[in-house]
C-alpha cells in the first residue's frame, strides 16, 4: 500500500500505532479534556470498552481549521472501543457516552498522534479538538431487545415460526434517523415468520405476538444488515429499531375456529348443508376494524350455507348453529378472500372475524311445524278445508320480535279454510283442530310470506304463530253458497215464491232462505255477513238483472254443473 493511503485510512477510522515518546513539549493537558454540552433526557446505554460503535465527528485545530470530518466523507465511522483501534485519546473520550449525546474533546498530542503526527496532515505534538455525536452502541454479546408497549386483554393465541404475519412498523436507526415505515406505503408489511425471509431479528422479535399488540424491538447488526448494510438508508454496523404493530396473522394450515358466545338452552335443530339461514353480522379484521356490518344496512344477510354461495370459511362456520346462536367466526385468509382481498376494505391475506347472530334458517323441504300445547277432552270434531273458524293468534319472529296479534283487536280473527284467504301454513295449521284447542307453528318462508315478505315481515323469514281455535262452522264444498241437508223441494220455485204472483224479488228469495237454515234444511256457506251470502246467491239466480228471479233463471247448483259437463261432452 501507497504511504499516502496509509495516512488516509488513519486519519478516517482515528487508527493509531502505538505513539513514540514525546519528546516535544506535550502541552499543557495532562488528559483528554471532555465538554458534554448535549446529553439527551434518555440513556439506556452509555458506550463501555469493547462496544462496538458508531459516530459522526469534526476534527480541528485549536485555530478551528479542519483536518478532518465524516460528515465530509458522507460516512459515519464504526469502530471498537477500548481495544487499541483508535487513538488513545478518543478511546478515553467516548467512554460513558449515550445514543444522541454530543461532546466536545480536547486531545493533547500524547493521547493523539504524538511528536510524529501524521506527515502532510497533523503536525507534530498537534492537540487535537473533536466535535462528536454518537449514533450507535452495540456489543457482540448483545441480544434482542423486545419491550411490549401495549397487548390485547385477551390474546388466544400468539405467532409462532411459520405463520404467516401483517404488520406495521417505523423503523429507525438507534439514534432515531428514520429509514422505513410501512405507514408511508399505506400498506402492511405481509410475510412468513421463521422461514427466512425477514432478518434474523426480526424472525426473533415477531414471535409470541398477539394481534393488536405493539412492541419496541431493538436489532443489534448482526441480527440485522451487519456490515454491508442496506442501500442508503441503513449504514454499515447499524442497530435497527422498530416499532411494530400486529395486525394479524395466521397459519397456512389453520382452520375456521369457532367461539360459542351464546347458545340457546333449547336448541331442537341445528342448521346443516342446504338450509337457508338469516343472520346479522358484524365483520371485523383482527385488530378491531369494522369493514362490514348488516345492523348498519338494517337487514339481515340471508344465503343457503354450505353451496358455495358465501365464503368457504363462513360455509364452513355456519354448520350447526342453532336459532338465536352468537358465535364468532375466525376466518383465515385462504378460506376468505386470499391474496387479494375485497374491495378497499379487506386487505389481501387478511383474517376475518364474524361475529354472528342467528335469526332463524329453515330448509326449502320444510313442512308446517305443528306443537298441540292443548286440546281439549273429548274432541270428535275438528276442522277442514271449506270450515269457517274464529281463531286468535300472536306471530312473532323466531328471534321473538313481535309481528302481529288479534289480541289487539276487537274480535278473534275469521277465515275460511281452503280459500287462499290466509297463509298455507297458517292454514295448514288450524287443520284438524278442535274447539279450543291450542297449537304452536313454525312456518317455513315458502308457506309463509316468501323471499319477498310482507309489510312488516323480513322476506324469507319464518314465523311463529301461537294459535287458540275458538269456534268453528262446517263448511259447504267449494263454489257453493249453500247446500241441502236432504233432497231439495220437488218444486222449489213454488214454495220461493211466497205470495204466489209468479216473480221472486229479493227479500222473498232471502226469507224463503233464511227458513230453510232455520228449519235445519240446509246452511250458508259460514261467514261472518250471511246477509252477504244470500245477496250474492240471489245475484247468481237473477240471470239478467232484473232485480227479480224467473222459473226460468231458477237452478240448482249441481243442474248447472251437470249442464256445464254436457256442455263441455
Amino acid at each position: 500500500m501507497a504511504p499516502g493511503n496509509t495516512i488516509l485510512v488513519l486519519i478516517l477510522l482515528l487508527l493509531s500505532v502505538p505513539a513514540a515518546p514525546a519528546l516535544g513539549d506535550p502541552g499543557p493537558l495532562e488528559d483528554v479534556v471532555i465538554d458534554r454540552y448535549y446529553i439527551p433526557k434518555i440513556c439506556l446505554r452509555e458506550v463501555q470498552m469493547g462496544d462496538f460503535i458508531r459516530y459522526h465527528y469534526n476534527g480541528t485545530f485549536k485555530d478551528g481549521k479542519k483536518f478532518d470530518s465524516s460528515y465530509d466523507r458522507g460516512a459515519t465511522v464504526a469502530g471498537v472501543v477500548g481495544v487499541g483501534r483508535l487513538i488513545t485519546g478518543m478511546d478515553r473520550g467516548l467512554q460513558g457516552m449515550c445514543v444522541n449525546e454530543r461532546r466536545h474533546l480536547i486531545v493533547p498530542p500524547h493521547l493523539g498522534y504524538g511528536s510524529i503526527g501524521v506527515a502532510g496532515l497533523i503536525p507534530p505534538d498537534a492537540t487535537l479538538y473533536f466535535d462528536v455525536v454518537m449514533l450507535d452502541i452495540w456489543n457482540k454479546n448483545d441480544k434482542l431487545q423486545i419491550t411490549t408497549l401495549s397487548k390485547p386483554e385477551h390474546c388466544n393465541r400468539t405467532v409462532e415460526n411459520s405463520d404467516f404475519v401483517r404488520y406495521h412498523y417505523n423503523g429507525t436507526l438507534l439514534d432515531g434517523t428514520p429509514f422505513d415505515s410501512s405507514y408511508s406505503k399505506d400498506s402492511t408489511y405481509d410475510t412468513y415468520v421463521g422461514t427466512g425471509w425477514l432478518i434474523k431479528g426480526m424472525d426473533q422479535g415477531l414471535l409470541g405476538m398477539c394481534a393488536g399488540e405493539k412492541r419496541s424491538i431493538i436489532i443489534p447488526p448482526f441480527l440485522a444488515y451487519g456490515e454491508k448494510g442496506y442501500g442508503t438508508v441503513i449504514p454499515p454496523q447499524a442497530s435497527l429499531v422498530f416499532s411494530v404493530l400486529l395486525i394479524d396473522f395466521h397459519n397456512p394450515k389453520d382452520g375456521v375456529f369457532l367461539e360459542h358466545l351464546e347458545v340457546p338452552e333449547s336448541c331442537k335443530r341445528r342448521a346443516v348443508t342446504g338450509d337457508f339461514v338469516r343472520y346479522h353480522y358484524n365483520g371485523t379484521l383482527m385488530d378491531g376494524t369494522l369493514f362490514d356490518s348488516s345492523y348498519s344496512r338494517n337487514h339481515t344477510y340471508n344465503t343457503y350455507i354450505g353451496k358455495g354461495y358465501i365464503i368457504p370459511g363462513m360455509d364452513q362456520g355456519l354448520q350447526g348453529v342453532c336459532v338465536g346462536e352468537r358465535r364468532r367466526v375466525v376466518v383465515p385468509p385462504h378460506l376468505a378472500y386470499g391474496e387479494n382481498g375485497a374491495g378497499n376494505k379487506i386487505p389481501g391475506s387478511a383474517v376475518l372475524i364474524f361475529d354472528v347472530h342467528i335469526i332463524d334458517f329453515h330448509n326449502p323441504a320444510d313442512p308446517v311445524e305443528i306443537e298441540t300445547v292443548y286440546r281439549p277432552e273429548g274432541c270428535n270434531v275438528t276442522t277442514r278445508n271449506r270450515d269457517f273458524v274464529r281463531y286468535h293468534y300472536n306471530c312473532s319472529l323466531l328471534d321473538g320480535t313481535k309481528l302481529f296479534s288479534s289480541h289487539d283487536y276487537e274480535k278473534p280473527q275469521e277465515v275460511t279454510l281452503g280459500t287462499n284467504k290466509v297463509i298455507e301454513g297458517l292454514n295448514s295449521g288450524l287443520l284438524n283442530m278442535c274447539a279450543g284447542e291450542r297449537r304452536v307453528l313454525i312456518v317455513p318462508p315458502h308457506l309463509g310470506h316468501g323471499e319477498s315478505g310482507a309489510r312488516g315481515v323480513p322476506g324469507s323469514a319464518v314465523l311463529r304463530f301461537e294459535v287458540e281455535l275458538i269456534s268453528m262452522e262446517e263448511g259447504v264444498p267449494e263454489g257453493y253458497l249453500f247446500i241441502w241437508h236432504g233432497d231439495p223441494p220437488a218444486n222449489l220455485y213454488e214454495q220461493m215464491d211466497l205470495n204466489k204472483d209468479g216473480e221472486i224479488p229479493a227479500d222473498e228469495f232471502s226469507t224463503f232462505i233464511k227458513t230453510q237454515v232455520a228449519e235445519g234444511k240446509g246452511r250458508l256457506m259460514p261467514s261472518s255477513d250471511p246477509e252477504k251470502v244470500i245477496a250474492d246467491m240471489f245475484q247468481n239466480q237473477d240471470r239478467n238483472q232484473d232485480g227479480k228471479i224467473t222459473s226460468e233463471e231458477l237452478k240448482l247448483k249441481s243442474d248447472e254443473d251437470q249442464e256445464k259437463i254436457h256442455e263441455e261432452l
